[in-house]
């Protein structure tokens, strides 16, 4: 008898969606404060999730989803430095 195993899944702080947990792009808050891309998913901090599409930052930025989920305000610097590092990694 072989079991299914589960698959994770986090929600998207901008379009909202169930998404697998490998689809999505990790953003955390360091314990040092920092909000940085976590590519591993596997680095200490407060994380919240994104689509890997510049529209569902752009609602997390309108709607301040990752506000919330990291439970901090965002300088509008981060945001630019993290809307670079998604165009990036989005090519």
């Amino acid at each position: 008898m072989n079991k299914k195993r589960k698959i994770p899944k986090r929600q998207c702080v901008g379009c909202g969606e169930m998404i697998n947990k490998k689809d999505l792009i990790r953003v955390i808050k360091t314990p040092e404060d920092h909000i940085i891309i976590d590519a591993t998913g596997k680095q200490n901090g407060r994380g919240a999730y994104i689509c890997n599409s510049i529209d569902c930052f752009e609602k997390a930025r309108k709607s301040k989803g990752l506000e919330r989920s990291l439970k901090r305000k965002i300088p509008e610097e981060i945001y630019e430095e993290l809307a670079k590092e998604l165009k990036a990694i989005d090519k």
